[in-house]
């Protein structure tokens, strides 16, 4: 090794060491703002705020199966204790009474301010004889034994309002004490994480402790079942690890089999291996300092992405020919151009998607761009430094196979036949070939799912589709917004247009509803004016009420409930859940319920968008919003795709400065990707994102191909190196984006059913489509 071969392999060496160092500190995420916008609608920031920050988000639903009831609510109020004392979690319910002392403490100091029956009118003789007579039936009935000691406190049921005012929102069932779902044969919890649910390893800790708590519980015959966001990004990324890991140890063993059979020596097979691994770690790299975190879909691209990079270290050992043969130093006059130039057509493809308004789409592009180029570059100085000048001993190409390849140019009027039909199929199909719903990049499982919606359910947590939207600068704002928005709702709800709302101001009133029920509140001695006047001819006495007069008069004094003293409560979960800050200001959310009997039907839009209107809130349909902006995302990315192709065939047209051998280059691309893309959607594939991904990849493995069949085919029998390194490449290709097929992610097996069969048709068709100098174009 040369001076200064030593010095490249050591600049080599220490940026891996380096690149090594900074991806064992990226970050990686797997939640869907892979799919949001960097610069989102007002409509569209309510997505990207849930997802991201959002208290659903940070939701784990517990379920505790097996064994009898007894066992079941023993072990869901000893999980309750347990996690209760962990600091992983902000909140953990399970319905224990015990649990729920602070909300009752709450809601009996600051039932006056919190009861939306609280008004002038209650505390006239009238209102204050219907109000007592009515708490006199609760409290005599099994539901009011709970308000029965604090009636003479409280005889207008005021607390009985409140707690009816929250529940209204739907609860679960209750059995030994403790919550129980629909059928009563499962214990429920509901916690509150400390971690966002973006934050995928404070997720997976979290679940883990979950599941350590329930370990250390005595054996027994119980089951835990444990769902929620957090719950699908820790299991989606260990899938796509673990899919990554496994398939780039498939894709591993088959290609170095293949190379061994080629070199017959370790050396140079594990050298060509060289440009993938160091444009991968670039590309994650590249990405994790640019966005300051990695999308999971994104590394898993990177396994797809060393199908293409091996290529390079193969042109290499395989067009230097034999050991000794003096081609390692002429190599780059020969044969880097034509690989060069590839190499551009592959960096303008994915370097268009930077330009993106979508984070996902941009760094796919980064990475991608990133990876092609460093393994390139890799192959251009690193390997033949890494050589010393000694090449691969490579087998001769067999005799049998020119003459073959040659007469491929015969089925050139069948192909583009059928190159015809695809585009013509395609163009008939245009309105069913992509998939409208994001679910279909989902890695959840169907069991997962309908595991989800069971526990949802039972806990009667809404899987929140309609949610009206309140924007305001200050917390106070937002909640006056909130209330205001609710007199809107109300009239809908009376007429049975919507089943009813919650509402943050339904737990946390503004300090401007909580002054005004204040002043409703009459004076100790008009109070008790009224209280006798009310009831008169009754058999209660108004001296028994004193405590009445004396807990309304505290009231009028009283500072106005605020958030902070909801800490530590479950108050704060439907708070927080609900009402959020964000950059510029506040956000209150209303999420609808459909009215009864009408659970999945549609609710009319339009009717309370115009309800809302002049109000200042926004109706907002979250699954639409999530459709229309999965549909603005493929749009953009076909719109970047096209922009990449143009500057392809203008960088192509300038280097082969023909139509001719341009329109050689570029026809069995084309066709590849027409033919590979008509097939999928005959046999019932919906096409995605990644599909589209796909197609981008095999333009840029069939440029390679291309333009070295372009080149080969100038004379056959004078270059055969050229077209045993493109078959190799091909082979190589095909094995290492093959085994991503049978992966169970469908974003990774997307990419592999494009791009495995579309790269050996790349080749393919080169040799059918791609004329000699002296045939015509077809």
């Amino acid at each position: 090794m040369t001076r200064r071969a030593a010095w490249i392999v050591l600049a080599w060496a220490l940026a891996m060491a380096l690149g090594g160092w900074l991806a064992s500190r990226t970050r990686f995420t797997t939640d869907l703002s892979f799919f949001l916008p960097s610069h989102p609608s007002a409509e569209q920031q309510v997505l990207v705020e849930q997802l991201r920050e959002g208290v659903v988000s940070r939701l784990l639903m517990v379920a505790i199966d097996g064994g009898d009831s007894a066992a079941r609510a023993e072990a869901s109020r000893a999980l309750r204790q347990r996690l209760s004392a962990d600091g992983a979690f902000v909140s953990v319910q399970n319905g224990e009474l015990e649990a729920f002392d602070r909300e009752f403490a709450l809601l009996q100091k600051h039932r006056y301010t919190l009861s939306p029956a609280v008004g002038p009118q209650r505390f006239t003789p009238e209102g204050l004889r219907e109000a007592i007579l009515n708490a006199i039936d609760i409290v005599s009935s099994p539901a009011g034994l709970p308000f029965k000691a604090r009636f003479p406190s409280d005889p207008t049921g005021e607390a009985f309002e409140v707690l009816m005012g929250w529940q209204s929102q739907g609860q679960p069932n209750m059995a030994e004490g403790v919550w129980v779902s629909r059928d009563g044969a499962r214990a429920m919890l509901l916690l509150q994480t400390r971690a966002a649910g973006a934050d995928t390893d404070g997720q997976a800790e979290a679940v883990a402790r979950v599941q350590a708590a329930f370990d250390a519980l005595p054996p027994g015959a119980l089951r835990l079942e444990v769902s929620g966001p957090g719950v699908f990004a820790v299991k989606t990324r260990a899938a796509i690890q673990a899919d990554v890991a496994r398939l780039t140890l498939f894709s591993a063993i088959g290609i170095s089999l293949l190379l061994w059979c080629m070199f017959r020596r370790w050396r140079p097979l594990l050298l060509t291996l060289v440009p993938a691994v160091s444009g991968s770690l670039a590309g994650l790299v590249a990405v994790g300092q640019v966005h300051g975190s990695v999308f999971a879909i994104t590394a898993g691209f990177g396994a797809a992405l060393v199908g293409e990079a091996v290529d390079y270290g193969i042109y290499y050992f395989v067009q230097t020919g034999r050991e000794d043969s003096g081609e390692g130093r002429r190599w780059h006059e020969n044969f880097w151009p034509t690989i060069r130039l590839g190499v551009a057509t592959s960096v303008l493809g994915f370097g268009a998607l930077l330009f993106a308004g979508f984070p996902g789409l941009a760094q796919l592009g980064l990475y991608a761009m990133t990876g092609v180029f460093v393994a390139a570059l890799t192959t251009r100085l690193v390997l033949p430094a890494m050589a010393g000048g000694q090449v691969a001993r490579t087998p001769e190409l067999p005799a049998w196979v020119t003459p073959r390849v040659l007469a491929l140019r015969a089925w050139r009027w069948p192909v583009l036949g059928a190159a015809l039909l695809a585009l013509a199929w395609l163009v008939v199909q245009r309105d069913t070939l992509w998939e409208p719903n994001l679910s279909a990049l989902s890695s959840v499982s169907p069991q997962d799912a309908e595991r989800d919606a069971r526990l949802r359910g039972d806990l009667g947590a809404p899987d929140a589709r309609y949610m009206v939207v309140v924007r305001a600068s200050d917390r106070e704002a937002a909640l006056r917004g909130a209330e205001a928005a609710a007199a809107r709702l109300q009239p809908l709800v009376a007429q049975g247009l919507i089943g009813g709302y919650d509402s943050p101001a339904r737990f946390l009133p503004s300090e401007a509803l909580q002054r005004e029920r204040q002043r409703a509140l009459p004076a100790p001695e008009a109070l008790s004016r009224d209280l006798n006047l009310a009831l008169q001819g009754q058999p209660l006495s108004a001296a028994r009420l004193k405590p009445f007069v004396d807990a309304v008069a505290q009231a009028r004094a009283a500072a106005p409930l605020r958030r902070e003293d909801l800490d530590g409560s479950a108050l704060a979960i439907a708070v927080d859940s609900l009402l959020q800050p964000h950059a510029d200001g506040w956000t209150a959310l209303l999420p609808l319920r459909p009215a009864p009997g009408a659970v999945g039907a549609d609710l009319p839009a339009e009717v309370l968008r115009a309800a809302l209107q002049g109000s200042g809130a926004r109706f907002v349909d979250l699954k639409q919003e999530f459709e229309s902006l999965y549909g603005s995302y493929l749009r953009e990315a076909i719109a970047l795709s096209l922009a990449g192709l143009a500057g392809i065939v203008l960088v192509l047209g300038a280097s082969l400065r023909g139509p001719g051998r341009l329109l050689g280059v570029l026809l069995p691309i084309v066709a590849a990707v027409l033919i590979v893309i008509a097939s999928l959607h005959a046999l019932g594939v919906r096409l995605h994102l990644l599909h589209l991904i796909g197609m981008l990849l095999i333009v840029a493995v069939g440029s390679n191909y291309s333009l070295f069949i372009e080149r080969w085919r100038r004379d056959p029998h004078a270059d055969p190196r050229a077209l045993l390194s493109v078959l190799v490449a091909c082979a190589t290709t095909a094995i290492g984006f093959g085994v991503l097929s049978l992966s169970s992610v469908p974003v990774l097996q997307a990419v592999g059913v494009t791009v495995a069969p579309g790269a050996v048709l790349a080749l393919l068709l080169s040799a059918v489509l791609t004329p000699a100098h002296k045939d015509p174009v077809p």
